[in-house]
């Protein structure tokens, strides 16, 4: 599992910065990629990496904010566009009124998909989807509109079987090896293999928080509890902390300390406003280190790895 920041603005784009999108790379588990926020030429950023857009089955949208949104048309044209590369349903989760947003782009554009999009409109907060391997939670923020934040969580994995010890206690290779890795108990030759003894712990899931535009909140809290990542807004510092509330915004330090109450064990800080450039953003990292130790501020393409 690994994220990409494809845009780390706030509000408009800066020469070092575009505006907001976050890929969630799960292609080890799914061969899928999930993708966060879609601001302005989302897909131009897209061309500066190894995503694959039809890779990409879904997008979180937090809220209807233009630099959030303002990408998705686009993005969703050019992906239909990849005649050579399979057309793979996508799926779009949002607040209330991001489907009228998309389907009013691409019928004014006159723009047609090869794909299906399917629309999940969110009101309340719960969880929003589940499979065998991942299940995504949302909850409300405090912003100026209505948003989101979604907290990503992976079920845990079976262990890795031993397999090499199965072949020196005399269990030939082949079918029965998969019955013990799902915990099945088999009989060979007069001899009891029994999976405890073969197959390893559980690995235990990663847990992802990526939150949308937000004052410090207890929801952000809830969202982020115990997560191995959290990315959370830091538009302002902490001298700034009224014009933030004002805004529906937070500070580097608030962030850090919904880190802090959470558990969070690395902190990620993104949509960053533009006053911050050079050793500014160095002003907003130590405010964040000082309550939250594992804390960054991140740049456009930045890329990292969740162990």
């Amino acid at each position: 599992m690994e994220i990409q920041f494809l845009g780390t603005s706030a509000g408009q784009p800066s020469k070092s910065r575009n505006t907001q999108a976050i890929a969630l790379k799960l292609l080890d588990e799914r061969n899928e990629i999930w993708l966060f926020d879609c601001g302005e030429a989302t897909q131009h950023q897209i061309l500066n990496t190894t995503i694959k857009p039809r890779k990409i089955t879904k997008i979180f949208i937090t809220h209807m904010h233009g630099d959030h949104i303002f990408g998705l048309p686009g993005f969703l044209s050019s992906r239909s566009f990849q005649s050579s590369d399979e057309q793979t349903d996508l799926e779009i989760y949002g607040p209330v009124g991001i489907k009228n947003f998309v389907l009013t782009s691409l019928k004014l554009s006159g723009s047609k998909l090869g794909y299906r999009i399917n629309f999940h409109e969110i009101s309340t907060a719960g969880k929003i989807f589940e499979d065998d391997s991942f299940e995504v939670y949302t909850d409300l923020l405090d912003h100026t509109i209505f948003c989101l934040g979604y907290r990503v969580v992976q079920k845990n994995r079976a262990g890795e079987l031993d397999a090499e010890a199965l072949k020196a206690a005399g269990l030939p290779f082949g079918p029965l090896f998969g019955k013990i890795k799902k915990g099945q108990t088999v009989e060979y030759n007069n001899q009891i293999f029994d999976p405890k003894d073969f197959v390893g712990e559980d690995k235990q899931g990663k847990i992802v928080t990526i939150l949308g535009d937000t004052r410090k909140t207890n929801s952000a809290v809830r969202l982020g509890w115990g997560a191995d990542l959290l990315v959370h807004e830091a538009t302002y510092e902490a001298s700034e902390s009224k014009m933030a509330r004002n805004h529906g915004h937070s500070t580097s330090k608030q962030a850090a300390d919904v880190a802090q109450e959470a558990g969070v064990k690395r902190l990620l800080l993104t949509h960053i406003s533009a006053r911050y450039v050079g050793p500014l953003v160095g002003q907003l990292v130590k405010e964040a280190q000082l309550v939250h130790e594992n804390s960054f501020v991140v740049k456009d393409f930045y890329e990292e790895k969740i162990d």
